[in-house]
């Protein structure tokens, strides 16, 4: 069993966010949603009956989504890093997660919920600890170039002398 899940605080948008994410990433779902009771809704000012949490899976990670209120937002301080094997895989999760969503350098950007999203290539963390700084440099100086990540270019940046 998973000890630590992150938990999303939405105003008023969980269900509707699990929903999108759900339909973004391909081994997914949508689990156990739980409703403000009498006693929690009139202690929160949400309506009985309405959403207070939505558990959801994504590429077997547990998160939990929670309807909480406009109190807290999201920020890029916390991001949630996808690491993809192909540049066909940073096409869809970029394309997708970046509808409605605002588009950042370095492969991140926020979704229109205002989650922080990191969309990276597997070989990365491999090639920015490269034991030689300059296969490292080259890579890290095309990368900051970029807005959605070009797995080629970073390769071509990396091997090139």
């Amino acid at each position: 069993m998973q000890r630590i899940t992150p938990c999303l605080w939405f105003d008023n948008q969980a269900e509707e966010a699990v929903d999108f994410y759900v339909s973004v990433f391909r081994n997914a779902k949508k689990g156990k949603v739980a409703r403000y009771g009498k006693s929690s809704a009139n202690v929160s000012g949400r309506p009985e009956g309405s959403v207070l949490t939505v558990a959801f899976e994504l590429n077997g990670q547990h998160f939990l989504a929670m309807n909480g209120g406009p109190m807290y937002k999201f920020s890029p301080a916390t991001s949630m890093m996808v690491v993809c094997d192909t540049q066909e895989e940073i096409d869809h999760y970029w394309d997708r997660l970046s509808e409605g969503g605002k588009p950042s350098q370095c492969g991140w950007l926020d979704d229109k919920y205002g989650v922080t999203w990191q969309i990276v290539p597997s070989m990365l963390e491999g090639m920015a600890a490269d034991p030689d700084p300059s296969k490292s440099e080259r890579m890290m100086k095309a990368l900051l170039k970029m807005i959605k990540l070009d797995m080629a270019e970073l390769k071509r940046a990396y091997d090139s002398p």
